[in-house]
């Protein structure tokens, strides 16, 4: 593991589980890929101080020009396009087949951006918990900085009180056993809803969009957390102003950009990732922007109260709006609707 040349920055595009700092370091994109070599998962080896220095750099940025720090190996890289070309069309077989050459820690050089490729359980547990917090950072792509949005999102915000605060925000009241116990007759009635659905279709011969099915099950039960209310609907026939919108949101954070990976095409954004993002986003927060004044003018007129999430950020914002803006909560929802239903199985 001691060749391959060039620079190494410590801080990487993955994240573990406490997430420290890392301050001043510039990220490196990390990949983790699985490969069965019949191997239990996550059995830890011992990794020597020497090869951690490949990954953590020493937590100081480097002189690009300086070559003190080595990558991990991996292919020697072509001029401009680097190594993209070596993961041809099915990029998981191809790191399979390079992991073997150059071991389970190995560098890629994509355009213009360093990666390193983690493909062994016992590696990813050194990365993501017994050093994670060495690695704190996600890399950030043109879509995810439309309208701003990594300065605000718990998802890409670096460590820091604004990060703490969402997170705590987070934890205690998004992601809490309370908040998961009452919401499950909310989780009961969405897959009643969806079965009710599949038994419509059988008995009128229609086929199911299995896909579609899945979709509109998760957006309405993510939105039902939030707002107490549904976007999406089983009928395609419908029209879901919202559902469309999250659909090419969604589109266009998983679409590959060359702007990404190369960095002067970033400045022309000529497969217009990032203005399709900043439209999109834009519709949604104007959105939520709507809801948010129609349940505070509920609120002012003492209509009865929702036991919903939006409720409860309302509640912390009005307590320290200094901490908790408007525009935290607004791109806080953005990261629960859109963000969440590309994980929701």
């Amino acid at each position: 593991m001691a060749d391959g040349g060039g620079e190494f920055q410590g801080g990487v595009g993955g994240q573990g589980r406490g997430r420290g700092g890392c301050g001043g370091v510039e990220s490196v994109d990390v990949w983790l890929v699985t490969i069965d070599e019949g191997r239990e998962p996550f059995q830890l080896e011992k990794i020597s101080e020497q090869e951690w220095l490949l990954i953590d750099g020493g937590g100081q940025p480097k002189d690009r020009h300086r070559r003190s720090a080595k990558l991990p190996p991996g292919p020697y890289p072509f001029p401009i396009i680097g190594s993209i070309l070596q993961l041809g069309q099915n990029p998981h077989q191809s790191l399979t087949k390079l992991s073997k050459i150059y071991g389970p820690l190995m560098h890629l050089k994509l355009g213009s951006v360093d990666t390193v490729v983690v493909s062994s359980p016992e590696m990813a547990k050194e990365i993501l918990q017994t050093h994670d917090q060495a690695f704190p950072l996600r890399m950030t792509t043109a879509a995810t900085r439309a309208l701003d949005h990594h300065t605000t999102s718990v998802a890409f915000l670096p460590v820091g009180s604004q990060w703490r605060n969402l997170r705590k925000i987070c934890k205690e009241h998004m992601f809490s056993t309370q908040r998961l116990h009452a919401s499950q007759g909310l989780r009961q009635e969405k897959l009643q809803k969806l079965l009710q659905y599949v038994q419509e279709c059988c008995i009128s011969s229609r086929s199911v969009d299995i896909g579609q099915a899945a979709f509109v099950t998760s957006l309405n039960l993510i939105s039902n957390t939030l707002f107490s209310v549904d976007f999406a609907d089983y009928n395609p026939g419908s029209s879901q102003e919202i559902e469309g919108i999250v659909r090419r949101l969604m589109r266009v954070l998983g679409s590959p950009n060359l702007g990404d990976y190369f960095g002067f095409l970033g400045l022309f954004d000529p497969q217009g990732i990032k203005r399709e993002a900043e439209f999109c986003m834009g519709k949604l927060l104007a959105i939520f922007d709507s809801i948010i004044d129609q349940r505070l003018e509920a609120s002012r007129n003492s209509l009865a109260r929702k036991t919903d999430l939006l409720d409860v950020l309302l509640e912390i914002s009005e307590g320290n709006p200094a901490e908790f803006t408007r525009k935290d909560m607004k791109h806080l929802l953005l990261v629960s609707t859109s963000f969440n239903v590309l994980i929701t199985p």
